[in-house]
């Protein structure tokens, strides 16, 4: 029981020193600054779910359509992709019937005059 009542003495103590290291008007202030803080986290912490409330309504609204619009891109693409492919075969074939039908790299650069659009003036 002695020992008990030596700590509770000891640590008494060291909570009396303690405490007279510390300003009592820096630890009020150092209060009021984390209420401070604290009121600004929560209008914040407010303001960020009402803009994620508004973001997910506003892409709930698009989002239909964005998908409509990515399936009509792929469609797209699936085309273009058919077409080219029958360009490459019809080229081909009339290369493979007129040799001298399409010009080779020297040949087009003699034959384009057009100016080149990347070059700054």
């Amino acid at each position: 029981m002695e020992e008990k009542e030596a700590i509770i003495a000891s640590s008494e103590g060291v909570s009396r020193e303690f405490n007279t290291l510390i300003n009592s008007q820096d630890l009020d202030s150092l209060k009021q600054l984390q209420h401070i803080i604290l009121g600004r986290l929560q209008d914040s912490n407010a303001v960020l779910s009402h803009f994620n409330d508004y973001s997910e309504q506003c892409f709930a609204e698009v989002s239909s359509d964005l998908s409509a619009n990515t399936r009509l891109l792929k469609s797209m693409k699936a085309d273009l992709d058919y077409i080219f492919l029958k360009l490459r075969s019809i080229k081909a074939k009339i290369k493979g019937t007129y040799p001298d039908a399409f010009p080779d790299d020297s040949t087009i650069e003699s034959l384009d005059r057009r100016p080149d659009l990347e070059v700054p003036r």
